[in-house]
This record gives C-alpha cells, structure tokens and sequence, in this order.
C-alpha cells in the first residue's frame, strides 16, 4: 500500500513517525511519501517538505506568510495527485490538512485523519465539512467521540499518543546528578517551545523563584533555541536549564508551571501538581474571545469536563496570582485533591497503544 502523510509541526512529525512503524507492522510493504520532519524520515520513505518551512502560529502570524502557506498547500496537492496513494494520511495541524482532505477527496482518494482538529473549540460547524471530506477520523480525546456523535459521525477514539510517549520512557537515575540537582524539591517551569510563548510566559515565571528559596527551579529548555537565549531571561537567579529532558524534569518534579497545551497533559500524566498560564497577543486573545466556545483551555480541565488545575489567562497570568496558586499545590490539601483527580483522568484517558491501533484500523479499513 501506498501511504501519503502530511504533518505540519513538531508533534506531528512525532505521532506521523510512530504511526509508519506501527503500518510497517501492519502491512509489510507499505512504501510512503510525506510532509513531515526527522523522526518521520527516520522511518524511511520520501520527505517531500520538511514542517520547518510550514508552521505559523495565531491570527497575525498566519496572515503575514500567506504566500509561503499557498505556495506549500499547491504544492502538497500537485505531488499527490501525482503520486496517487491508496490513502492520505493527515495529523493534526487543520488550517492546511482539511484543504487537502478536500482536494483528496475530489479526485477519489482515501482520507484518514489522525488526531482531531479542535473544531469543538470554535467554528463547531467545520464538523459538517469534515463529514464531506474525512473517511475516517482517529480521535486522542477521549470527550471528542461524544461530541462528533452528537453531529451524528462515527469516529475512532485511539487512546492518546501521550501514554506510549510516557510507557517508554526510562528515567535516568543520575538525573540529579548529571544535572547538579541536589536533593531539595524540584519545581519545574515549562515555558512552551515557541519564542512567542517563551518571551510572554518566562519571565512571570521567574519572578516568583524568590519566594520559595527551598525549592529548586529547573526550565524544561526546548532544543531549538541556546543557552544564551534563556540566559537573557534568567540573569543571575539561580534556575537550572535543562535541553530536551523535559520527561526526566518531570519524573522528579514536585510541582510545576507549565505553559497551556499539550505539556499541560503530560504534566498530569506524571502526576506532577501544576498551574497552567497563558498570555497570547492582544489581537489574537480577543478574536479568541469572540470565538472559542470553550471553558477551559488546559487539554486536563476539558478531558474531565471540570476545573481540576488552575488557568492563568491574560492579565491574571502574574506574579501574585502565579505565586498564590503554586502555593496551594506545594502541599496540604489543595495538592491531594488534586492529584485524587488526575487518577480520574488517567481513567478516561485508557491504555498506551494509539499509533499500533490506528495502523490497524487504517489497514482494516483499507481492505
């Protein structure tokens, strides 16, 4: 079989490359063709564009690389027409792959979706183009089964990729060590990876590192940037910057803060007390307002359909309130409850497997 996959960012190039091993297993001979990354390049195949080129983030960010966007979204639909897969396989990133799920689809090709596009957030009504242009669409949430249903498709809720990311993790026992740690309790500061939310969410985090001098603070650094670049944030405070090991950090940490998304889950999935913030620009915050139909933003709050970590959104993600909240979870009460609530959520999240059940539905359905 012929598989053509189009991921668009960091994540995707991830869950694209654990989704080709697990074909691999399915179907002996599946050859593949893809926008993607690395990781996904590792597995073998052809790398057509590389997601480097194709990731922009909020309202203003898009509008000013539009050209760059029309330019890799013609050339996405040319070379797969000219491939001609048995099926095209799309994660995640919706602004660009539902615009190929309806090309694909009218020139009869096979359209899986691999992990939702948020439509439950806002604009609810694409669920109505999704149903025109989506065969088959593999959910990550274990909420978004009811709520296709209730726009009457059927959907694949797979399990979450998180759970086999975090069931094969090994911890590295001298990770204190290596790492100059000491013994003290750890909290952990998860800034994001993209230099907008770094820039935005850094420096309120660092300014409650005063108040706790008992408490070690470690910055989950992301690989893309340098020592030098956090350096400008941190000056003389004394936090450590930890590259790529944000899943050791985490194993050790005693309480963390962490920038909205996906690390919010991961942190949960540790079973590590945290406080969510987030600080978006003003235009791009207040378009949201008008159209996100949501309660909450952090994935932990909108898996259990209840406030379980704290959000810290715009003009309250500051000093005081950051402080008042890491507060309540470093111990007593406030810390219990919430870790009673996560097993709640490691409940309904279910068991590690999502790539491997999907590669089998997919081949399933193919036949």
């Amino acid at each position: 079989m012929k598989y053509y996959l189009v991921a668009g960012e960091a994540s995707g190039d991830l869950h694209g490359a654990n989704l080709m091993k697990a074909l691999k297993a399915e179907d002996g001979e599946a050859v593949f063709r893809y926008f993607g990354g690395d990781k996904m390049q590792a597995e073998g195949g052809t790398l057509v564009k590389h997601y480097a080129d194709m990731a922009f983030m909020g309202f203003t960010e898009v509008i000013l690389n539009l050209r760059t966007i029309f330019k890799n979204l013609k050339a996405c639909k040319d070379d797969v027409l000219e491939w001609k897969p048995d099926v095209l396989i799309l994660i995640d990133f919706p602004g660009f792959n539902l615009k190929i799920a309806e090309f694909a689809k009218a020139n009869g090709i096979k359209v899986c979706y691999y992990i939702s596009p948020k439509v439950w957030a806002w604009n609810q009504k694409r669920v109505l183009k999704i149903k025109k242009v989506v065969d088959h669409m593999f959910c990550i949430l274990p909420f978004e089964v009811d709520f296709y249903k209730e726009w009457g498709m059927q959907v694949d809720y797979v399990g979450n990729p998180l759970l086999d990311e975090i069931a094969q993790f090994t911890p590295d026992l001298n990770f204190r060590e290596n790492h100059q740690l000491g013994n003290g309790k750890i909290i952990a500061l998860l800034p994001g990876s993209r230099k907008q939310e770094i820039e935005r969410l850094l420096p309120v985090m660092l300014s409650i590192t005063e108040n706790h001098p008992d408490y070690i603070f470690a910055i989950a650094a992301a690989p893309t940037f340098t020592e030098s670049y956090y350096r400008q944030f941190t000056g003389d405070k004394k936090v450590h910057l930890l590259f790529s090991s944000t899943y050791n950090l985490l194993h050790h940490a005693h309480a963390a803060i962490v920038a909205s998304g996906t690390a919010t889950l991961e942190t949960a999935l540790f079973k590590v007390p945290q406080v969510v913030v987030y600080k978006g620009g003003t235009i791009s915050i207040a378009i949201a307002r008008m159209l996100v139909k949501i309660k909450f933003i952090s994935l932990v709050n909108l898996i259990v359909n209840k406030k379980i970590v704290t959000e810290l959104i715009q003009e309250d993600c500051n000093t005081q309130k950051a402080n008042e909240e890491l507060k309540i979870i470093l111990t007593g009460e406030g810390r219990n409850e919430m870790l009673e609530h996560y097993d709640e959520l490691l409940l309904l999240m279910g068991k590690p497997g999502a790539s491997a059940k999907t590669a089998r539905l997919i081949t399933t359905y193919l036949h």
